[in-house]
């Protein structure tokens, strides 16, 4: 990818404004500078949303907030109007808990090909690590190898990839479409692939799955895997599981179009917006 390119990264968030500008933080450190932020908010809080608003970091980095009402969890339509106010040819896909690494954008930009999504991995911190992230304002990103190792070793790091750096080739592509490890909250797709088919179904509600069924379109639309492992991992901060009411639901639908070729979802991404309730601020 050009480094003239601009890449869009779309946070989602929802009530974690701590976590978020943990994010927004190791944002601020990458050594690829050519992107944009948009914050894609599911409905948080006005506290919530002040804090984030009204931060250094948010301000420093031209932060574009897209908010909408809570009506539950609607992770496909606020990720679809937070790619609606992007601008960028590459949108990468980060959750509001995912503090990358300095390295981040570099990364994914190095990964990114014609005909191919980058599907990226993720290291998880254990509620300790994640509280002096959150309370203490220790920084995750830039470490050291000894610090990675201490973590590993007092059991608040699941894994020590996210020190390794392994190169772009052929073992990275994967060409049949699987479930296994497919994470939107870390995920890379050139915009006229998201457009292509016509971004996530909203018709997905509740925790589960729309990132299966959107890579599952991508995959009969003719666009490839490609594995970011050892490459752009994040660090995930500890939070308690949200509720899967509707899993099994989503499940089934993805189930059933995975025996299809379909490629379009029920309620997309161009889907015509009058009235709509969204909110869009620009910071800094």
């Amino acid at each position: 990818m050009n480094v003239s390119q601009l890449v869009s990264v779309v946070i989602t968030t929802y009530n974690r404004s701590d976590a978020l500008l943990a994010v927004l933080r190791g944002l601020e450190r990458q050594t690829d500078r050519n992107f944009e932020v948009i914050v894609a908010d599911d409905g948080s809080r006005a506290e919530q949303q002040k804090a984030v608003q009204e931060s250094a970091v948010a301000q420093s980095l031209r932060v574009i907030h897209v908010w909408h009402p809570d009506v539950g969890f609607t992770a496909s339509r606020i990720r679809n109007r937070g790619v609606a106010a992007s601008r960028g040819e590459y949108i990468v896909f980060l959750d509001g808990d995912c503090v990358p690494e300095v390295d981040f954008i570099a990364r994914h930009r190095l990964l990114a090909q014609p005909g191919f999504f980058v599907n990226g991995s993720r290291v998880l911190l254990s509620p300790d690590l994640t509280n002096r992230v959150l309370s203490d304002g220790e920084s995750i990103s830039g470490r050291s190898v000894v610090y990675w190792v201490t973590q590993r070793i007092r059991g608040h790091a699941s894994k020590l990839s996210g020190l390794v750096r392994l190169p772009d080739g052929a073992l990275r592509m994967k060409r049949r479409f699987s479930w296994k490890g497919i994470r939107s909250c870390n995920f890379g797709v050139w915009r006229t692939d998201f457009e292509r088919v016509n971004g996530f179904d909203e018709s997905f509600v509740g925790w589960g799955h729309e990132d299966a069924d959107f890579v599952l379109r991508l995959h009969n639309s003719g666009v490839e895997r490609k594995n970011g492992f050892c490459a752009t991992e994040v660090f995930h901060l500890w939070h308690p599981e949200a509720a899967r009411n509707q899993e099994s639901k989503n499940a089934a639908v993805v189930r059933a179009r995975a025996t299809t070729t379909v490629t379009q979802p029920t309620l997309g991404y161009s889907q015509k917006r009058i009235n709509d309730d969204v909110l869009i601020t620009t910071l800094g």
